[in-house]
């Protein structure tokens, strides 16, 4: 019996400092290297980096409602599933993990196409030319709409996958070298924002929010948009609070890790969309590289070939724990028999969950090589919210039950009972967000369907009705 449990057991080996850069490595990473350029071209102009401090207010509530749970329900495993099944129930945790299972999916996909964008600018400058057929997906955003060719980005394809090999081999080595390379990205980072301040030209932050050309191209209707593109940016919050159920002391260590992480990137990425835009026309920038090309408005080959090798590391640290996160809410659902139980199988040596992920990593990988990344930060970003209004709900629900444990760490700012809830003012302020930036993107995404750009609807409808299937199968075994 003792030889079962453990094949089914997640080490517990992560301690304050590795949750940290786990969330670092997760949050400071596509928001970045790939996101702002595409919200400023796109969006919201130089007023980008007004899009990532709103976002980062926003993500702030919710950071700290996970907060709460994690130091209420230490033992509580998958993030925002396990806090949901705790206090909602089986039903409202399924489609909690199933937006989850998307969230992670096309972030990792979104992260992988980025970096295969900067991987092949730094090849570029070392003299090797990767063929566009290698590099590009099969879904492409061309001339305002999408368009499906001949191609796949088997480039993307493969860097999941070898990232999928180093994650099977245990968390205390994969998460020793994610460190190293957060440091790294962090060094980096800070080079570009010190080096580039001095060379930006301040003509180019004018007008600093265009104005409107119709739709949610720029103006207010553009920031908000950009904002809902760029909470992508900071899905790493559930990454920490997943990796609960192998840290040491979740009740202490998680909530350090949530708030951390989300301190050091938001001032990152304020300063980085601010040298960035102030060194290239925002209108440039929307490519799967913005760094890349604001390195060359620098003229300095030198410093630009080290800022892309530290951009590629960047983001293979993002992408590691995008797949760290999805294999682990993969193998708590088998665990608690949503999905096939032979998933929460461990490698009894290193703890690893193999079979969930060679099934994650698979699936990134497809996802990766056939959609372009314009597509999967949208989607990425309704999973993203649904994802953080159950949270701001479940600290709700959990502060209104008498009978609920009381937390180390709770919300400030106080707030009302009203029947079983409490209505605190930062759960409330959560929930106003997250509706904000889902009705955002959801109203984009139908004016796009009625405009010929059906993909990104019908893919998002039919994975919903996908779970609603699974979910009645998944719900009736559990009960």
């Amino acid at each position: 019996m003792a030889v079962e449990d453990q094949s089914h057991s997640l080490h517990r080996q992560l301690g304050p400092f590795s949750l940290l850069m786990m969330g670092i490595g997760s949050v400071v990473g596509a928001g970045i290297y790939v996101l702002p350029g595409i919200a400023a071209a796109q969006y919201a102009g130089p007023a980008v980096l007004l899009s990532f401090v709103l976002a980062a207010l926003s993500c702030g509530f919710i950071g700290l409602c996970y907060a709460e749970l994690a130091s209420a329900l230490p033992q509580a495993m998958g993030g925002a599933y396990g806090y949901s099944r705790a206090i909602l129930g089986v039903r409202p945790a399924w489609w909690v993990a199933w937006m989850l299972v998307l969230e992670y999916a096309l972030a990792g996909s979104a992260v992988s196409v980025g970096l295969t964008g900067y991987l092949s600018k730094l090849l570029q400058s070392l003299g090797v030319v990767l063929p566009s057929s290698l590099t590009e997906s099969m879904v492409v955003w061309r001339d305002g709409s999408f368009h499906i060719a001949s191609q796949i980005n088997a480039v993307a394809l493969f860097l999941v996958l070898v990232l999928g090999l180093i994650l099977s081999r245990g968390i205390r080595q994969a998460s020793w070298a994610n460190g190293c390379f957060v440091l790294l990205k962090l060094c980096v980072l800070v080079v570009f924002v010190s080096v580039g301040f001095f060379h930006v030209r301040p003509d180019l932050w004018h007008p600093f929010l265009p104005p409107s050309e119709g739709g949610f191209h720029f103006g207010l209707m553009g920031l908000l948009r950009a904002v809902a593109v760029v909470s992508f940016a900071y899905l790493g919050f559930d990454s920490i609070s997943i990796a609960a159920s192998e840290a040491r002391n979740p009740g202490r260590d998680v909530p350090f890790g949530l708030i951390g992480a989300l301190a050091i990137s938001a001032v990152l990425y304020v300063m980085v969309s601010l040298v960035m835009t102030g060194l290239v026309p925002f209108r440039q920038l929307g490519v799967a590289s913005p760094i890349a090309l604001a390195v060359q408005a620098l003229a300095m080959p030198a410093l630009g070939l080290v800022l892309q090798f530290g951009s590629v590391i960047g983001l293979g640290s993002v992408l590691f724990v995008s797949l760290y996160g999805q294999s682990r809410l993969c193998h708590i659902l088998a665990h608690d028999r949503l999905v096939s139980p032979k998933l929460s199988l461990t490698d009894p040596a290193s703890g690893a969950p193999v079979l969930a992920i060679a099934l994650t990593t698979g699936l990134t990988a497809l996802t990766a090589a056939l959609l372009p990344i314009v597509l999967l930060a949208d989607l990425v970003s309704i999973g993203t919210m649904i994802g953080f209004l159950v949270i701001a709900v479940a600290v709700m629900k959990l502060r209104g039950d008498d009978e609920s444990p009381r937390a180390r760490f709770r919300v400030p700012l106080g707030g009302i009972r009203v029947g079983t809830l409490w209505l605190g003012v930062v759960p409330v302020l959560a929930i106003v967000a997250c509706l904000i930036n889902l009705a955002t993107v959801l109203s984009d995404l139908m004016v796009q369907s009625l405009h010929g750009d059906w993909i990104p609807l019908v893919f998002l409808v039919l994975y919903c009705m996908v779970g609603f299937l699974l979910g009645r199968r998944a719900v009736v075994r559990n009960a």
